[in-house]
Protein backbone atom coordinates (compact mmCIF):
# COMPACT_ATOMS: atom_id res chain seq x y z
CA UNK A 1 0.00 0.00 0.00
CA UNK A 2 1.18 3.42 -0.53
CA UNK A 3 -0.19 6.80 0.15
CA UNK A 4 1.47 10.04 -1.41
CA UNK A 5 1.57 13.56 0.34
CA UNK A 6 -0.42 12.97 3.77
CA UNK A 7 -1.05 16.98 4.78
CA UNK A 8 -3.32 16.15 7.18
CA UNK A 9 -4.14 13.80 10.62
CA UNK A 10 -6.89 12.45 8.75
CA UNK A 11 -4.42 11.84 5.99
CA UNK A 12 -1.92 10.31 8.32
CA UNK A 13 -4.03 7.48 9.97
CA UNK A 14 -5.59 6.93 6.77
CA UNK A 15 -2.53 6.00 5.18
CA UNK A 16 -1.57 4.24 8.74
CA UNK A 17 -4.64 1.99 8.75
CA UNK A 18 -3.80 -0.42 6.01
CA UNK A 19 -0.78 -1.98 8.60
CA UNK A 20 -0.81 -3.57 11.61
CA UNK A 21 -0.49 -1.49 14.54
CA UNK A 22 2.60 -3.77 15.79
CA UNK A 23 4.53 -2.86 13.05
CA UNK A 24 7.70 -0.92 13.68
CA UNK A 25 7.66 3.11 13.14
CA UNK A 26 10.54 4.93 11.79
CA UNK A 27 10.92 8.05 9.43
CA UNK A 28 13.59 8.32 6.78
CA UNK A 29 14.89 11.68 5.68
CA UNK A 30 17.64 12.83 3.21
CA UNK A 31 17.07 10.93 0.12
CA UNK A 32 20.53 11.58 -1.44
CA UNK A 33 21.99 9.89 1.93
CA UNK A 34 19.24 8.24 3.03
CA UNK A 35 19.20 7.22 6.79
CA UNK A 36 16.35 6.45 9.44
CA UNK A 37 15.64 7.43 12.97
CA UNK A 38 12.66 6.85 15.50
CA UNK A 39 9.79 8.99 16.07
CA UNK A 40 10.79 10.91 18.78
CA UNK A 41 7.11 13.24 19.72
CA UNK A 42 4.12 13.98 18.33
CA UNK A 43 3.04 17.53 19.63
CA UNK A 44 0.66 19.74 18.35
CA UNK A 45 1.28 23.96 18.14
CA UNK A 46 0.32 26.07 19.47
CA UNK A 47 -1.76 23.80 22.29
CA UNK A 48 1.87 22.09 23.52
CA UNK A 49 3.61 25.05 23.78
CA UNK A 50 1.84 27.11 25.88
CA UNK A 51 3.64 25.45 28.69
CA UNK A 52 6.49 27.31 27.32
CA UNK A 53 4.41 30.44 27.68
CA UNK A 54 4.26 30.92 23.66
CA UNK A 55 1.03 32.66 22.51
CA UNK A 56 -1.05 30.54 20.46
CA UNK A 57 -1.45 33.00 17.38
CA UNK A 58 -1.30 30.49 14.54
CA UNK A 59 -3.43 27.61 13.55
CA UNK A 60 -3.14 24.22 15.28
CA UNK A 61 -0.20 22.28 13.28
CA UNK A 62 0.56 18.60 14.71
CA UNK A 63 4.49 18.18 14.32
CA UNK A 64 6.07 14.41 13.90
CA UNK A 65 9.82 15.06 15.66
CA UNK A 66 12.35 12.65 14.72
CA UNK A 67 14.05 11.01 17.13
CA UNK A 68 17.30 8.74 17.51
CA UNK A 69 19.29 7.91 14.49
CA UNK A 70 19.05 4.45 13.64
CA UNK A 71 21.25 3.74 11.07
CA UNK A 72 21.36 3.90 6.71
CA UNK A 73 18.01 3.81 5.48
CA UNK A 74 17.82 -0.04 3.56
CA UNK A 75 17.72 -0.01 0.32
CA UNK A 76 14.33 -1.35 -0.25
CA UNK A 77 13.15 1.28 1.83
CA UNK A 78 14.54 3.93 0.02
CA UNK A 79 12.97 2.01 -3.49
CA UNK A 80 9.65 2.20 -2.05
CA UNK A 81 9.93 6.14 -1.68
CA UNK A 82 11.09 6.76 -4.90
CA UNK A 83 15.02 7.63 -3.86
CA UNK A 84 16.67 5.44 -5.74
CA UNK A 85 19.01 5.97 -8.63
Amino acid sequence: MTYKHPRTVGDLIAALSGYDPATPLRVAAQPGYPMEHLLARVVCTPEDAESWGVRPTDPPVVWLGTGEQVGYLPAIAADALGWSA
